[in-house]
């Protein structure tokens, strides 16, 4: 069965999957390709373009195509929900209970017209709509390895749920409990992340990484919702509002209210973490671990107990610091699952896994994130030689890297197939020496022009990762964050975070040869088997996908060496 999935449902971050006879082929965000990040309002098409491509499937090879958004019943609870928690906009409350699938029908009209584009006639394709947190739930769970699994998604909404739980057993997903907007715990954190000046989608990461700089106890955020074990309740006139509620800033809507700005003082503004914003952060971060932990004890505790396996999906999944706390719940053994594009993205992954599934393929293990485009040293060589760009054809590009990076210098190092997911896996990759002071500086300041704040993460080899991170568990794609070790924390402070944590990238020979090659000869150098590592783009733009877009970025910043396939590029 060959199966097409595509993203975007909700208006930003489409991509597209390709999954034939039950195997990931390829998958890419359309944002890479176009150069416009997050492509909102947006359609996968070129993405789906270079998923056929690379799959060698012509358009009218295509069986299915699967699409992470559905029709919702009038009968079931989540347009009453809707409705009834926005009585204060009753144009909004009317037309969920009235029309409550315009969104549905609008996203289907618009898919049909970018396949025609494509070359695929939707009259001659099944088409598959999957609810959007069920198409989160087989992103994690279908290509965990699991047989039988909790699983758990978290975003800020989808159709009208907003966080939902169940468990995967033989390959079957079941329901156990699901949440609807404006109860979304995703956009509170989001609100609350535009309040602290940042833009949703992009800065959650920011008030994250600003969390562990303040003082939780000095900010109540109580008001912000009521909760308990198993329910919680957003307070939509300070945060999740619409209509009137919202304050406007530079005459946009936000999604918090006026009565914030009273309660805590006037939005944040600048690049500094300065009070009373960074305790805001540490306090929103706080009250986000203790619900989320609390919820899920409370619907999966018994699954989790039973099959000692978590899989977890939804922008909220890409919040490292509270994965560290569901690893700490799980029983001995137990092992939390993220799939590498949590967000939005990853439902193009999610709807075409569960339709292939649904078709009766069987779904195979993800093995790696790198499932994007490659180019050859040919493809490579036409792009330098366009430019009339000087460079070395180098006989051992991973020798050369590694005297770089022993000196301290920093390496932009693009290898192999595009990473899927926000998170550059040692393929479009930005790396420094984590024992070199103002290595992070210098990245943050001269290279990729964002806050002077913002922490670094760790590729390492697995062999020493153990001892790095004191557990044995898994890794692979920067989800988490761990506990360093205290006689490893001054051997590479560029890569431990301020509250003595690191979301580490446990490196295998399987899964990046030329990468753990390059971080062993490192390591023979300098007797460290880490580097730092961080996405190969500037702020506010897309990772690089091919290599005009290495040369734009390389050219446009302060880098100074370029490692980009067997070549390397120095600047005088």
């Amino acid at each position: 069965m060959i199966v097409l999935g595509l993203g975007g449902a909700v208006g930003h971050d489409p991509a597209a999957a390709i999954v034939v006879d039950g195997k990931v082929i390829a998958a890419a965000e359309e944002e890479r390709f176009i150069r416009d990040k997050h492509a909102k309002g947006l359609q996968a098409e070129q993405a789906a373009q270079f998923c056929l491509h690379f799959a060698g499937v012509k358009p009218s090879d295509v069986q299915a195509v699967a699409y992470p958004f559905a029709p919702i019943s009038i009968l079931g609870p989540a347009r009453w929900h809707y409705a009834l928690r926005h009585w204060y906009a009753p144009d909004r409350a009317l037309t969920a209970l009235l029309n409550g699938n315009r969104r549905y029908r609008r996203n289907v009209r618009a898919v049909f017209q970018m396949l025609e584009r494509i070359g695929i006639d939707p009259r001659k394709i099944k088409f598959m709509p999957v609810e959007h947190h069920l198409a989160h739930a087989s992103s994690a769970y279908h290509v965990s390895g699991y047989r039988d699994a909790a699983i758990l998604s978290v975003d800020g909404v989808g159709e009208y749920c907003t966080t939902w739980f169940g468990y995967g057993q033989g390959g079957r997903i079941h329901r156990v409990k699901e949440f609807y907007s404006p109860d979304s715990l995703g956009g509170l954190y989001g609100a609350i992340t535009e309040y602290l000046g940042f833009e949703m989608l992009d800065g959650e990461f920011k008030v994250m990484g600003m969390a562990p700089y303040g003082d939780a106890n000095q900010i109540d955020v109580t008001p912000l919702l009521d909760w308990s074990k198993n329910n919680f309740r957003v307070n939509t006139s300070l945060v999740n509002c619409i209509g009137w509620r919202r304050y406007k800033r530079d005459g946009k809507g936000t999604y918090f209210s006026r009565k914030l700005i009273d309660m805590w003082g006037p939005p944040r503004e600048g690049d500094e973490i300065d009070e009373p914003y960074v305790h805001v952060a540490a306090a929103v971060q706080q009250q986000l671990e203790k619900v989320l932990l609390a919820l899920t004890r409370n619907y999966l505790g018994e699954h989790i107990a039973r099959t000692k396996r978590l899989c977890y999906a939804g922008g909220v999944a890409l919040n490292v610091k509270a994965n560290q706390r569901l690893i700490a719940q799980l029983p001995p053994g137990g092992e939390l699952f993220v799939q590498p594009a949590a967000s939005d993205a990853g439902t193009a992954l999610g709807a075409a896994t569960y339709a292939a599934h649904e078709l009766g393929d069987k779904i195979q293990p993800m093995e790696h994130a790198y499932l994007g485009p490659e180019y050859s040293l040919e493809e490579i060589a036409a792009a330098l030689k366009k430019r009339h760009v000087k460079f070395e054809l180098c006989q051992s590009i991973t020798d050369v890297a590694a005297e770089l990076l022993a000196r301290g210098e920093v390496v932009s190092w693009f290898q192999g197939r595009m990473e899927f997911g926000p998170r550059s896996l040692g393929n479009r990759s930005i790396l420094g020496n984590p024992a070199s002071r103002g290595t992070a500086d210098l990245i943050n300041a001269q290279i990729k022009y964002r806050e002077r704040w913002r922490p670094f993460c760790p590729s390492m080899l697995d062999t020493v990762a153990p001892d790095i991170l004191q557990t044995k568990h898994p890794s692979p794609y920067m989800t988490f964050t761990f506990d360093v070790a205290e006689h490893w924390k001054a051997r590479i402070p560029e890569v431990v975070h301020e509250d003595g944590t690191a979301r580490p990238q446990i490196v295998t020979r399987k899964s990046n040869p030329r990468y753990y090659e390059l971080l062993q000869k490192f390591e023979a150098r300098t007797g460290l088997p880490v580097l730092l590592n961080t996405s190969l783009n500037r702020r506010g733009e897309p990772m690089v996908c091919s290599p005009d877009d290495a040369l734009e970025m390389f050219f446009g910043s302060d880098l100074q060496n370029l490692a980009i396939g067997d070549f390397l590029i120095k600047k005088a």
